[in-house]
């Protein structure tokens, strides 16, 4: 029989059971249906009952209810391909692997979940160490129709007679694909070591590293959703938060875990941690190295002793026909005594109330006149034009309005000291020069250091609505500054600036970790101060499991070995992944005219264009991201993305142009390490255009 023959036969085999178990998801899908309106029946019947069989019906229906409707949400979940692995065992045995775990009416297992310790073997089983597995199969599936299969015989020895084998390879088969706009799950190609990081035991802090193309960050997602199946109680209830470098990158994985059936997992940017503010661009690298900096936290605390720029200087007031009064030595004084107790600011303005009458108290005192202190104090407080003063004197600051009071020269270079040069001081008060401006994405670890360092606001004292502030955004359902999650993934973690990591610390006082990262893609310039940052966030004492994934699956051989040549001066070659996957296509390196880029540009651009059934990436310096973009403004088809060298992390495109690689290099803090990234995000293609002829 022909190895088509072979297929087909094959594939109707397979698509009997999918059909099976899609009949089943049918049934228990009806049978959820069923028992959430008997939930509501309950709730009914429950009106008439008394008080005490009433609360009993009540917490029924919820839990029936709340029940059915985790099936549904489950079933209904973005489950193409549910099943899509098959194990046979040297006993005769045949296993069906797929998203979820589907039994019969007579409870007999139609398909394992992928997350179970039994579908181990399906991605854990080599030819090395077949582990009982004689055919290992991966299926793809359209919807519910079954298209292909590819096979691994792993004990050929065992092989018995008229087991079909066929195929070449599902992970090279799935290499190949067109990219969409958004990441696809990976849970029929996971290869032996993202396994082993993904079922990694849930304590501490676990560690994946691995170059571009890896499948870091797939990983950490589906070990979420590992961990969230075998101890669901544990992590659900407390909540799991997944953090990206950008928003163009949480919108791109955005539907893995719930094509997995998780869709509780809180994804944000960096942008997007603090409750209450979103930020809307990024600095020039040199003003976010000073933002990101541990010295801007001392530079924080000293602004935050300074007297607001309109606080009055003199306090004067009248006490039987005598006039008191404070003068700014005087005033500076008793700010110091209410600094000196070390509460926080916001909370300090009662403090700040009574030193400022007990002042007073002593001013009258010196008189000599034989004022009662108590009379003196009780009735100076509660005199209004005394609360105004203190009103005005002892303001309740939000973290917006803080920041904003450090673009004043003077205010800025005062709280500085000696911990930031001049140019660096004209560097931040440049960056806020413009009050209307939205924050920006370091800006945002500043705003969050000084919420913590202001204290929170008397209960009384109103937040900003949507309408006060444009750059508002809604509190998540955990409630404002949750801190209690029981898991943390942070990905791109070696672009985490000192200031990022304490801004996620405290999101993790009780949370176990998932850490991803490749060294040599960092952009921050300060490693040892991000290190010790990330320490103090996870905690000193945590069990840390380090993997490495060594197995480029993105890049073809021909585009990863000219990103390699990039790094050679800031990188070993153990740090740098192999690519596993050739084409036989090189990279296209085009030198152009200047004055020739934007034609040369939009020709690349629509030929990539044509060419690809996928996504086609521009990439270009955050200098000139604007003008690429008006450049191709005319191109209005959908597959095609124009970022910059930073957003373009963790995204992959099937094809790319590169414009002008140098500038990336030039306009970075860490050289080649940005540029490195732009080169890893093409799976297929990669076009690059420079304007220096002896590039690279």
């Amino acid at each position: 029989m022909s190895q088509t023959s072979d297929r087909q036969t094959e594939i109707a085999v397979e698509q009997a059971h999918v059909d099976i178990v899609y009949k089943r998801v049918d049934e228990m899908r009806t049978e959820a249906q069923a028992m959430r309106r008997r939930g509501d029946q309950l709730a009914h019947g429950a009106r008439n009952e008394a008080i005490f069989e009433q609360a009993a019906m009540l917490f029924e229906r919820d839990v029936m209810v709340r029940h059915a409707t985790q099936i549904l949400r489950t079933l209904d979940a973005e489950h193409e391909g549910l099943v899509f692995g098959r194990l046979d065992d040297t006993d005769g045995e045949t296993m069906y692997v797929g998203r979820l775990g589907i039994r019969d009416v007579n409870f007999d297992n139609l398909v394992t979940d992928w997350r179970a310790p039994a579908a181990a073997a399906f991605y854990q089983a080599t030819a090395e160490q077949p582990m009982n597995v004689v055919r290992r199969r991966v299926i793809r599936s359209t919807g519910q129709s079954v298209v292909d299969i590819d096979d691994d015989l792993l004990a050929p020895e065992k092989r018995p007679a008229g087991m079909a084998v066929v195929g070449e390879g599902a992970l090279m088969a799935s290499l190949t694909r067109a990219r969409g706009d958004r990441m696809r799950d990976i849970v029929a190609t996971i290869q032996r070591e993202q396994d082993e990081a993904i079922r990694a035991p849930w304590k501490g802090v676990t560690e994946i590293t691995g170059g571009p193309g890896t499948g870091k960050t797939a990983v950490a997602l589906h070990r979420v959703a590992y961990l969230l199946y075998r101890d669901r109680r544990r992590m659900g209830g407390a909540g799991v938060l997944v953090i990206g470098p950008s928003p163009a990158f949480t919108s791109y994985i955005s539907r893995v875990l719930p094509s997995m059936g998780e869709d509780t997992v809180e994804l944000r940017s960096l942008g997007e941690v603090l409750d209450g503010v979103r930020a809307a661009g990024v600095d020039p690298a040199e003003v976010a190295r000073v933002k990101g900096s541990l010295r801007m936290r001392r530079v924080l605390k000293r602004a935050l002793r300074e007297p607001p720029p309109d606080a009055p200087t003199e306090l004067r007031t009248t006490y039987k026909g005598e006039v008191l009064k404070l003068d700014a030595r005087d005033l500076a004084k008793v700010r110091r005594v209410v600094q000196g107790i070390n509460r926080p600011p916001n909370q300090s303005r009662v403090d700040a109330a009574e030193a400022l009458l007990e002042a007073l108290w002593r001013k009258a005192d010196s008189y000599e006149l034989g004022f009662d202190r108590n009379e003196l104090i009780t009735e100076l407080g509660e005199r209004i034009e005394f609360h105004r003063f203190v009103v005005v004197w002892w303001p309740i600051l939000t973290e917006q309005e803080a920041l904003r009071l450090l673009a004043d020269r003077d205010r800025l270079r005062r709280a500085a000291g000696r911990s930031l040069s001049p140019a660096e001081v004209d560097a931040l008060v440049g960056s806020w020069a413009d009050p209307s401006a939205p924050p920006t994405v370091a800006d945002v670890a500043l705003l969050d250091e000084l919420r913590v360092l202001l204290g929170p606001p008397p209960k009384r004292h109103r937040r900003r609505t949507r309408a006060e502030n444009p750059n508002w955004s809604p509190s998540p359902r955990r409630g404002e500054h949750y801190d209690e999650y029981s898991h943390i993934v942070v990905d791109e973690a070696q672009d985490l600036s000192p200031m990022q990591w304490r801004m996620i610390g405290r999101r993790g006082k009780y949370a176990s970790w998932t850490v991803v990262g490749d060294p040599v893609q960092s952009s921050w310039p300060d490693p040892a101060e991000a290190e010790q940052a990330r320490v103090s966030a996870v905690g000193a004492r945590a069990q840390r499991r380090q993997f490495r994934l060594r197995t480029n699956y993105r890049n073809s051989a021909e585009i990863f070995e000219l990103a390699a040549q990039v790094v050679t001066d800031v990188s070993t070659p153990d740090q740098l992944p192999h690519a596993v996957r050739t084409t036989g296509v090189k990279p296209s390196v085009r030198v152009v005219d200047p004055s020739e880029l934007a034609e040369a540009l939009r020709v690349a651009t629509r030929q990539l264009l044509a060419e690809m059934d996928g996504t086609v990436g521009v990439i270009t310096a955050a200098s000139r991201l604007t003008e690429a973009r008006t450049m191709l403004a005319e191109i209005t088809d959908d597959r095609l993305s124009v970022v910059d060298g930073i957003e373009a992390k963790g995204l992959e495109y099937d094809a790319v142009v590169l414009v002008e690689p140098t500038e990336l290099v030039t306009e970075s803090t860490t050289g080649p390490r940005t540029l490195y990234v732009a080169l890893t995000r093409a799976t297929q293609r990669l076009t690059v255009l420079t304007s220096d002829p002896d590039w690279p």
